[in-house]
């Protein structure tokens, strides 16, 4: 069992380090300077030691690195500059998008580089906990460390998926586009759903996003139902009416995903041509109403309003 060092308590971290410590790993120390990261230490990892990140290194074999990926070379770099970092140790961090070549300032002094990327959203609870069993993992690593990653990831729970270098930004922009952007969606639908009189929003759409949900995980495209499929350009342009005076922020959104819905409806061949284009007519007309707002008159008197017609301002 490896003795294991977290760098960034935050909701990621602080869940994965409790759930290698309920596997019999030792977390010799935790990292985590604001409020919150301190009560999920205090919550999740009661007893470990507090430090400052590059004690956090120097005292473990396993560096567990949970920082946001804007930081994480620059982290990584910095511990290696002071000298936190030594050859043979486990260098690990757990962002979708990089993969191990952020990691370089440590593989160039011979640590041992992984990336793994839990594909699930976290509360940073013990919730979190048992929502990690079965969850897959990106992981990228070099051929003498896949066993460890696989052991590491196997010990939280989860299920290892190999994802090449080259393909980890990709494999990233899939999950964040289905999941981060599936959070705005459902919280423009909540908000339609309340200004149109549900007591209870959430339970409205629950079993409706459900079956969507695990219907399109199962069947793809061929799960789409609705207005777009049909072809009912007459109930797409109420959609349209309703939310821009209702919602209008949420216009850019309805536009955009009905858009992407009309062109593999039409792909499928269970949307006509001539229907997609006067769905789309009206997509794109409503949007320009809101992306192009009326300009408000002159006041009488102003330099506007004075300016003979056809004349520029000097």
């Amino acid at each position: 069992m490896a003795r294991i060092g977290v760098v960034g308590a935050g909701r990621v971290g602080a869940v994965l380090s409790a759930a290698l410590r309920a596997a019999g790993h030792e977390i010799v120390a935790a990292a985590g300077e604001s409020t919150a990261s301190v009560d999920r230490i205090e919550a999740l990892l009661p007893g470990v030691r507090r430090a400052k990140p590059t004690d956090v290194a120097r005292s473990c074999d396993l560096l567990l690195l949970t920082v946001p990926d804007d930081m994480l070379e620059n982290v990584v770099t910095t511990m290696v500059g002071a000298g936190a970092i030594r050859s043979g140790q486990v260098v690990c961090h757990t962002s979708g998008r990089h993969g191990l070549a952020v990691l370089s300032a440590a593989t160039a002094i011979g640590a041992h580089p992984l990336a793994l990327h839990p594909a699930m959203t976290f509360t940073g609870t013990a919730v979190d906990l048992d929502r990690l069993s079965g969850c897959v993992f990106g992981v990228t690593a070099g051929e003498d460390d896949r066993a460890l990653a696989e052991s590491l990831v196997a010990d939280m729970g989860g299920v290892a998926m190999w994802v090449p270098e080259d393909k980890r930004t990709l494999y990233h922009a899939g999950l964040a586009h289905g999941a981060n952007h599936l959070v705005t969606l459902v919280a423009q639908a909540m908000e339609l759903l309340a200004a149109s009189g549900a007591e209870d929003p959430a339970a409205t759409l629950r079993p409706l996003l459900t079956a969507a949900l695990d219907n399109a995980l199962v069947a793809g495209d061929a799960a789409l139902t609705g207005p777009i499929v049909r072809g009912d350009v007459n109930t797409v342009a109420g959609h349209l009416a309703e939310i821009a005076e209702t919602a209008p922020g949420t216009i850019p959104s309805y536009v955009a995903m009905a858009k992407a819905t009309a062109d593999r409806a039409v792909l499928d061949g269970r949307l006509l041509p001539i229907r997609a284009v006067k769905i789309v007519r009206l997509l794109d007309e409503a949007l320009a109403k809101v992306e192009l707002p009326a300009v408000p008159a002159p006041r009488h008197g102003s330099p506007a309003a004075l300016r003979r017609p056809g004349t520029d301002p000097a």
